[in-house]
């Protein structure tokens, strides 16, 4: 081999490795984002009364006032896929049949936490990335469907990030199931 050789070959597996570095921070980023958002579905804050604190001396109020604090709780009880006032804009809106809103209501937390763990340990990351994607395409349809074009192009970025991903899985080293 000669001098030329040897250096394209180092340089190449330096570039493989930014690639590998690239598509890793992207892989977390996405994984961490769906899992986080699956489990926010459900969480629900609750209000609760507690004494009002006297800041100078650190003690309850002499006077007994209670003042509500708003305390947020995760509970299988407290899931809603999508919010209330979208899920009552989407009843209305007649290119949606009720069963499969009520279908993706109910399955949209659970994916994003599956596709999100999914990807963070590197079990079928393409398949996670792809069922992202779609999840991604469904949401923006929705909210194209009520007018709600804000939300839908910050979802295009989102379809951004996940196309960048798959361009980049190919150089994908840290993974439990490389070919899927």
């Amino acid at each position: 081999m000669t001098d030329s050789t040897e250096r394209k070959l180092v340089l190449n597996r330096k570039d493989n490795w930014d690639f590998t570095f690239a598509f890793l921070a992207l892989r977390l980023w996405l994984g961490v984002r769906a899992l986080f958002v699956g489990i926010e579905k459900f969480g629900a804050y609750r209000s609760v009364a507690q004494p009002l604190i006297d800041p100078s001396t650190g003690q309850p109020d002499a006077s007994g006032v209670m003042v509500n604090v708003n305390v947020k709780s995760y509970a299988l009880a407290n899931y809603a896929g999508l919010p209330t006032a979208l899920k009552d804009k989407f009843a209305h809106e007649p290119f949606l049949p009720k069963f499969a809103l009520v279908a993706f209501d109910r399955m949209l937390g659970p994916a994003f936490i599956l596709t999100g763990i999914m990807l963070l340990i590197g079990l079928g990351t393409r398949l996670s990335l792809l069922a992202q994607a779609l999840l991604f395409i469904a949401l923006t349809i929705g909210l194209v469907l009520i007018d709600q074009s804000d939300g839908a192009a910050y979802l295009g970025i989102h379809i951004g990030l996940v196309a960048g991903a798959l361009l980049l899985a190919e150089h994908n080293r840290f993974t439990v199931l490389k070919r899927w």
